[in-house]
């Protein structure tokens, strides 16, 4: 089963790196985080990827070209400004796949992509989700009458679920998807869920996002582990 992998924003929010190459280039390890994303699914048997580039698309197209894996590895330019739903759609249409995963270009979990596929087949979905934690990034403050009366770390917990990226898709999510100008997480996914259609494999184990330049620091810092968290018991 192919993964398509959602790789043409403009990574603002990482603007210490994204200057000069597409955030899924930015390094961990000495590899793109495009690398480990494509190494969790070789690890579970998943070698066929298609990358859906846009900002920066020739740096992507040329590491494709000269990656020394035994994966297979092709590229779609999906446009500039195309929003997540409209490189999805475009993604789709050019391989014809009657199922795929998909996921963005800059998130790493250590996901059991077999139960996905398990829990997306026995439903009926037609769109499976990966909801996760989110990571605990504040104090929690308790109040009375002005007065702190506790001050803590947040669980993860105590915060509920949120999409964590990895997606597996039938070919008829193209249906939702009205536009390239629609971002998929607020048009084909509300669509999908209004219908009873969208499904939510809940993975309670490592997942963390690169968005900014403090989170690749930490996953830098995750990197001296081994094995890598996000390679862990998969």
């Amino acid at each position: 089963m192919r993964l398509i992998i959602l790789a043409g924003g403009r990574g603002t929010r990482l603007a210490e790196e994204t200057h000069l190459v597409p955030k899924p280039m930015v390094e961990i390890k000495g590899k793109p985080i495009l690398w480990h994303i494509m190494n969790i699914f070789a690890k579970q048997g998943f070698q066929d990827f298609l990358i859906s580039t846009g900002y920066l698309s020739e740096v992507i197209e040329s590491w494709a070209q000269n990656a020394n894996e035994p994966w297979n590895i092709e590229t779609i330019f999906t446009g500039l400004d195309t929003q997540t739903g409209g490189r999805i759609r475009q993604s789709l249409m050019a391989t014809g796949d009657k199922q795929c995963f998909a996921t963005y270009g800059d998130g790493l979990a250590n996901i059991d992509l077999n139960q996905i596929i398990k829990l997306h087949k026995s439903q009926n979905f037609i769109a499976t989700l990966t909801a996760v934690r989110p990571p605990a990034r504040f104090g929690v403050v308790e109040l009375s009458n002005n007065t702190v009366t506790h001050f803590g770390e947040k669980l993860q917990a105590d915060a509920g679920w949120i999409n964590g990226g990895f997606f597996m898709l039938n070919r008829e999510v193209v249906d939702y998807i009205h536009s390239d100008d629609e971002p998929f997480e607020s048009g084909a996914l509300p669509r999908l869920s209004r219908e009873g259609k969208l499904g939510a494999y809940t993975h309670e184990g490592f997942w963390k996002p690169m968005d900014t330049l403090r989170e690749k620091i930490e996953f830098q810092e995750l990197a001296k582990e081994n094995p890598w968290p996000w390679i862990q018991n998969i």
